[in-house]
């Protein structure tokens, strides 16, 4: 995942608000050597510099700003970041309604009015040949048409970010079949032809298709299926927020996936990790959002 960042010499700087978490800070420290990241660490001074010392054998590879308050911590970095002097915002040990709070802050926060935020993953995997990105695995619970398109927008830019210039796109379901009995069938047919009618970006689109559809050619030959994604997706859209974390975290525990994910919709790239996560996923979530965030500047 790092490959694009070391070819364009891409060097971001991370706002970390409430920086005593060691994970975080262990991410953040390979990132720094890979040459990547600056990191800038908010927080309880004291304890952020023992926990360097702790983790990293050294204190010296940060700037440091002493914010011993939660909320002024979030608050501190959320201001750096709008002012330019950071260029990503991430969480570090700070309950997670907080910090959205404060991202979702209609006189201070980094979310444009009337704009949707999702969040978009990529996932790389043992067993499948490439990255593959999918959405919504945290935001948007139900989301309805608009808030698809606004997904779909995301997942397509992400993955250009990559390199993947034409994208495939499956638009997940049980089942193949529109039905008017499924409500997210007709959505997936309705997201298709906006595609076709240059609403939505160029991709190569269809849905609603399975994941053996979706992900497997093999399976595609079998049920006979025309279908242009033909079992090669680069991005899954999922109908539901359960749907699509159910099968994210799944990946993680069985299938041996490491990941890395982002918040959209903001007008800087924004990291919301939880705390179980592994220290790998962390430290891609950084590379991503400095990947992200050098088409802001």
């Amino acid at each position: 995942m790092t490959s694009h960042l070391l070819k364009k010499k891409i060097r971001k700087t991370i706002a970390v608000a409430v920086a005593e978490d060691p994970n975080t800070m262990g991410a953040l420290f390979r990132a720094v050597q890979a040459g990547f990241a600056r990191a800038v660490f908010l927080g309880k001074a004291p304890r952020i510099r023992e926990l360097a010392l702790k983790e990293t054998g050294r204190d010296d590879w940060f700037i440091l700003v002493d914010v011993p308050a939660e909320k002024e911590a979030v608050y501190s970095a959320l201001k750096m970041v709008r002012e330019g002097e950071a260029d990503v915002l991430m969480k570090g040990l700070v309950g997670t309604d907080l910090f959205l709070r404060a991202v979702l802050d209609k006189e201070k926060g980094l979310l444009p009015p009337d704009t949707v935020m999702s969040y978009v993953c990529a996932i790389q995997l043992p067993k499948y040949p490439k990255l593959l990105f999918v959405t919504d695995t945290a935001v948007l619970p139900y989301p309805d048409l608009k808030q698809k398109a606004a997904m779909l927008r995301y997942a397509v830019n992400m993955a250009r970010r990559f390199g993947i210039g034409q994208p495939r796109v499956a638009l997940i379901g049980a089942s193949e079949k529109v039905s008017e009995q499924i409500p997210a069938s007709t959505d997936a047919a309705l997201l298709c032809k906006m595609v076709e009618r240059g609403q939505l970006p160029e991709c190569v689109i269809d849905g609603p298709l399975d994941i053996f559809l979706a992900c497997d050619p093999e399976s595609v030959r079998i049920k006979g299926v025309p279908t242009p994604v033909n079992g090669e997706a680069d991005i899954l859209l999922f109908p539901t927020l359960e749907a699509c974390n159910a099968f994210y975290k799944g990946l993680m525990l069985f299938g041996g996936g490491e990941l890395a994910g982002l918040i959209q919709g903001t007008t800087r790239p924004v990291v919301v990790m939880s705390r179980s996560e592994s220290p790998a996923s962390k430290y891609y979530c950084v590379a991503l959002s400095c990947l992200m965030a050098e088409e802001n500047t």
